[in-house]
């Protein structure tokens, strides 16, 4: 097992790493811009170190800095929870390069699924079921035109290398197409210095379904179950659940084989999550993402497994230790993402937390960083909190999760918190019967 482990990020996702290494009896470095210099993870940690000022290129993708930092501190593993390097297959090379262990997959499988055309190509090849589309990437607008009079509108122009809505058009019409194709490859160019595209058939009313998987370096693969993402606002994720209440445990188990078939043949490693569209009873595959995901709370709570823990162990070269028969399902988990953005316009609100109470009880977890006196910078993404409850059947976690976002108190700032208070509330979300569309909706009546 590793002796200490730099913790490559920050926020409430730095601090859920440590804790988990913690209980492991791994020590851990924390790095941090001057602007973090107060952050929780950086109290708690075992040793910790400045890697530049706040702007996130100069600190969190300073890859020199954090090498240094792994170097200076004897660290002889480095895990980059997510966002930021943890899905740059050059970090992760110049990593190993180094000696330094890699908590996550290799280099190859994260360029792999990286390119979301390749991805789609090697799932197509390893007979995971696809949404219809493109081939590869689209070379023109004539080509773009060609491909959606073949599939049907409305389609869905999408950056290869994108992700989190960007570069993403969806054009319904032949007229629309062109435009939608120039649009999606300039943000797509801005976004991620690739202006590669593709094209998919654009679905009327599907689900954004999950399936969580873990993978040794000795050919096991387990799945840990589905979450169900659907709650989106610009492709954003802010509720999440697992299990999905579309689902059953025949469909559940029937992806589950496919996709850890799919995994153990290309001799995957470490956590990764697949993600797909799900809709009157078919699924389809849309991108692999090969990193902790922001919503790992949720399968923890009905799996009784920390991933995080996984993660580190499977990187340290141990196995498993189990199998899919012995991964349990028990009951049901609903995870709010609570950020630090004004509830009706979604502008950020960074400022200083003057009260802050987290709920508690049976069943309720809290993942944060807050704490009372804390200022939440402007310079990074507005997540500040996960709230995460579980119960024995769906309508119990949902009773608890009204009552542990009434107890939730974060004075000083404007959240999301109102946001979720209503979604928590409204019949429809209480009846499961929503879809990745149903969000945008949603917000959009409150604000009329």
């Amino acid at each position: 097992m590793f002796g200490k482990v730099l913790i490559a990020n920050r926020g409430e996702i730095a601090l859920r790493i440590h804790r988990a290494c913690q209980e492991m009896g791994v020590r851990t470095v924390a790095v941090h811009s001057t602007a973090d210099a107060n952050a929780m993870h950086v109290r708690l940690a075992d040793e910790s170190v400045c890697i530049g000022p706040p702007a996130a290129r100069d600190s969190y993708l300073n890859v020199p800095a954090l090498l240094s930092a792994a170097a200076i501190t004897g660290a002889d593993a480095i895990h980059p929870g997510y966002g930021f390097l943890s899905e740059n297959a050059d970090f992760a090379e110049i990593v190993e390069a180094h000696g330094i262990a890699f908590i996550g997959p290799s280099p190859t499988h994260i360029r792999m699924m990286g390119d979301k055309i390749e991805a789609k190509r090697t799932m197509a090849r390893l007979g995971v079921p696809l949404v219809p589309g493109s081939d590869g990437e689209l070379s023109s607008a004539e080509e773009a035109i060609a491909v959606a009079e073949k599939i049907g509108f409305p389609v869905l122009i999408k950056a290869a290398a994108g992700g989190g809505g960007r570069g993403m058009k969806v054009a319904r019409s032949r007229d629309e197409v062109a435009e939608a194709f120039r649009v999606a490859r300039t943000e797509a160019k801005a976004a991620f210095s690739n202006d590669a595209v593709y094209m998919e058939k654009y679905l009327d009313r599907p689900r954004h379904i999950e399936l969580q998987v873990l993978a040794d370096a000795h050919g096991n693969v387990v799945h840990f179950g589905e979450r169900d993402c659907s709650l989106q606002r610009r492709h954003q994720k802010l509720v999440e659940e697992a299990g999905s209440p579309a689902l059953d445990a025949a469909a559940r188990d029937a992806l589950g084989a496919r996709v850890t078939a799919a995994l153990r043949e290309i001799g995957y490693r470490n956590a990764g999550t697949l993600e797909f569209l799900w809709q009157d009873g078919q699924f389809a595959f849309i991108e692999m993402n090969t990193r902790l995901q922001v919503e790992h709370p949720v399968t923890e709570m009905v799996c009784g497994i920390d991933l995080v823990r996984e993660q580190v162990r499977i990187a340290a070269g141990q196995t498993l230790g189990y199998g899919q028969d012995e991964v349990r399902f028990d009951g049901h988990a609903i995870e709010c993402r609570i950020t630090a953005e004004d509830p009706d316009t979604f502008m950020p609100t960074p400022g200083r937390v003057v009260t802050y109470h987290a709920p508690g009880g049976l069943g309720v977890r809290v993942d944060s960083a807050l704490y009372a006196g804390y200022s939440v910078p402007p310079h990074y993404d507005s997540l500040i909190a996960k709230l995460v409850v579980h119960g024995t059947t769906r309508p119990q976690a949902l009773a608890r999760l009204r009552r542990a976002l009434d107890e939730f108190v974060i004075d000083g700032i404007s959240t999301t918190l109102p946001l979720h208070r209503r979604i928590a509330a409204d019949p429809e979300f209480g009846s499961g019967d929503y879809t990745i569309h149903w969000l945008e909706r949603f917000v959009a009546r409150g604000a009329a």
